[in-house]
């Protein structure tokens, strides 16, 4: 028997997956707990525009990531630290602080966990710094350092 998959099943297959299974796996297992669809006709038809919706709001969604990381890359963020004798800084940079910071200056919600900061910024200057917005866009953002 043919089952559309409405669940990930751990040694069957993915959500969305037609699989072929015996009758009984299927009519006692996945149909009762609802892990599966009969594939039939109309099953089939709902799966095919499910599978085009989700490519539909898959593109809305890199075509925003790509519009944003242009913004990002056109502008930058100055985010200021205390400074003590020989240069030397107070503590450090985080990415909240950055996160924060973008916020504030350009009006763009970024989240900390998508900013790409190996260690805390310690020194004064410009850094740059990757930001992932979609498991296909990256964008550099430009941090200024200044004296506080």
């Amino acid at each position: 028997m043919k089952v559309i998959l409405v669940q990930d099943v751990k040694s069957l297959g993915k959500k969305g997956d037609i699989v072929n299974v015996s009758d009984g796996y299927a009519r006692n297992m996945l149909l009762p707990k609802k892990l599966g669809v009969e594939a039939n006709a109309r099953n089939m038809n709902d799966l095919k525009l499910s599978k085009a919706h989700d490519a539909k709001v898959a593109a809305q969604q890199l075509a925003q990531a790509q519009e944003l990381k242009e913004k990002l890359e056109k502008s930058q963020i100055t985010v200021s630290i205390k400074v003590g004798e020989g240069g030397r800084t107070f503590g450090s940079v985080s990415a909240k602080e950055i996160a924060d910071a973008a916020k504030d200056q350009l009006g763009i919600e970024v989240d900390k966990k998508k900013l790409q900061l190996d260690n805390p910024i310690k020194e004064l200057g410009t850094t740059v710094v990757a930001l992932k917005l979609h498991t296909k866009v990256t964008a550099s953002l430009k941090v200024v350092v200044k004296e506080a």
